[in-house]
């Protein structure tokens, strides 16, 4: 299923790209979205960590959910769905809420790269402190709701983001915290709406997901 993706990066590159350990964090609206990516890119050892059901208010964003499975885990339709692309990943899923402390125990499993597509400023904040302890790679989506325009999306790194309310919080604490590293991140120059809900519509957070795994796949294959 993967001679148009050996013709453009050889088989080399994919044999590599086979042998990576991947933990996303969400996957919903980014998450999804980076998943799928992936799992399309010939990434095979994936864990996914989401502790959320799906939702009626899911539909409009969220690549794994349809009509049918409203009220089942979210990691359990992601790897259904991975699995009939893909018969031969290992997708392992956990259905917990992370937290700094039990994200310390996920962290001991040596993984090469994370998506952070998660909406917890807390796990956000660990996962770049921790950064620094372990030897993974990083990427972490910033806000996407109340945006509307994908291609003011960009890899970046934290410290050059703007307009984008999570990214300030977390640069702040970053600063405080005496981290000293470049922290990647997806995140939009858009300036949000000014409404006074999340509103969301599926252009930004989808986009959001596929530059997060295309930071993955482009620091692999470096042609």
């Amino acid at each position: 299923m993967f001679e148009r993706l050996i013709g453009l990066i050889g088989e080399d590159k994919l044999n590599e790209i086979k042998s990576k350990n991947i933990l996303i964090i969400g996957v919903g609206g980014v998450g999804s979205y980076a998943l799928e990516s992936m799992v399309r890119n010939g990434f095979i050892n994936i864990t996914i960590v989401d502790f959320d059901t799906i939702a009626l208010s899911n539909l409009n964003r969220q690549l794994i959910t349809t009509q049918d499975n409203i009220g089942n885990f979210k990691v359990d339709e992601a790897k259904i769905r991975a699995e009939k692309i893909n018969p031969l990943v290992n997708i392992k899923t956990i259905k917990e809420r992370l937290n700094k402390d039990n994200l310390q125990t996920l962290l001991e499993n040596n993984y090469d790269y994370i998506i952070d597509a998660c909406d917890t400023v807390e796990v956000k904040f660990a996962l770049m402190e921790q950064s620094m302890h372990y030897n993974y790679k990083l990427i972490s989506s910033m806000g996407t709701a109340k945006k509307t325009r994908p291609e003011e999306l960009e890899i970046t790194t934290l410290d050059k983001t703007n307009n984008d309310p999570l990214a300030r919080i977390l640069r702040s604490k970053v600063r405080h915290a005496h981290i000293n590293k470049k922290i990647y991140v997806v995140s939009s120059k858009e300036l949000p709406k000014d409404i006074d809900v999340l509103g969301t519509a599926c252009l930004v957070p989808s986009v959001a997901g596929i530059l997060c795994a295309s930071f993955i796949f482009n620091d692999i294959i470096k042609i």
